[in-house]
C-alpha cells in the first residue's frame, strides 16, 4: 500500500487517493478526489474510446463501454492504485462482453453528431487514423486486441499484466500483427 502522502514535483506533501478518502464524511467523496477523478476523465476519456473502437467498436458503443468504466472507476477511485490501467482492462473486458453477446440493438433513428468525430481542419489526420484502422480491421482478433493496447502507449509487460498473458505471448502477437499489417498495407498499395 502506498504512503499516506508522498512529495510532489516541488517538494511539498500531497495526499494519495486513500488519504483523501479518509478525510471525507461517510457516503461523501472529498474535492480533492472530485477534482482528481474530473481531470483523469478529461485526459483519458477520448483515448480510452479511440482504444476501444481499435479493437472494434463502433464509436457509440465504444462511448458508451467507456461512460460505464469510468462511472465504476469513479466508484472505487480511492481503491485502485493505477487508474489508467485499470480502466483500459475494465472497459477492454466490457468489450468483449459485449462482443459475446450475440443480441442485435436496432435503433430507430441515427444518433446525433458527436464531438469525437473528426473537425474539417483535422481531416487529414483523421484519414490517416482511418486508414489505421482499416487495417487493425483485418487483423484476427487477439492481434487486434494486442495492437490496440500498443496504439495506447502500453508496453508488452504492461499488456501481458493487464490481459493476464506472457511476455512472449504478447510480443509473439504483436510481431505477427506487424507482419500481417505490413503485407496488407503493401498489397494495397501495389493496387
Amino acid at each position: 500500500m502506498r504512503e499516506e502522502s508522498e512529495p510532489n514535483s516541488r517538494g511539498r506533501v500531497s495526499a494519495t487517493p486513500a488519504s483523501l478518502a479518509r478525510r471525507t464524511l461517510p457516503g461523501r467523496r472529498s474535492v480533492e478526489v472530485d477534482d482528481a477523478f474530473a481531470a483523469f476523465y478529461r485526459l483519458h476519456v477520448k483515448g480510452l474510446i479511440a482504444f476501444l473502437v481499435n479493437q472494434g467498436a463502433s464509436v457509440s458503443d465504444a462511448a458508451d463501454i467507456v461512460q460505464a468504466a469510468m462511472e465504476k472507476l469513479y466508484q472505487r477511485w480511492t481503491e485502485i492504485e493505477h487508474h489508467r490501467a485499470w480502466a483500459y482492462r475494465v472497459a477492454s473486458r466490457d468489450l468483449v462482453r459485449k462482443f459475446s453477446d450475440a443480441r442485435e440493438s436496432p435503433v430507430g433513428e441515427v444518433p446525433e453528431p458527436s464531438s469525437l468525430l473528426p473537425h474539417p481542419n483535422s481531416m487529414s489526420e483523421w484519414e490517416s487514423q482511418y486508414d489505421a484502422l482499416r487495417v487493425l480491421r483485418m487483423l484476427p482478433p487477439r492481434q487486434r486486441q494486442i495492437m490496440a493496447w500498443t496504439l495506447s502507449d502500453f508496453t508488452p509487460a504492461e499488456i501481458s499484466e493487464q490481459l493476464g498473458l506472457s511476455p512472449e505471448a504478447v510480443r509473439a502477437s504483436l510481431k505477427k500483427a506487424r507482419q500481417a499489417a505490413t503485407a496488407l498495407v503493401r498489397r494495397w498499395e501495389e493496387e
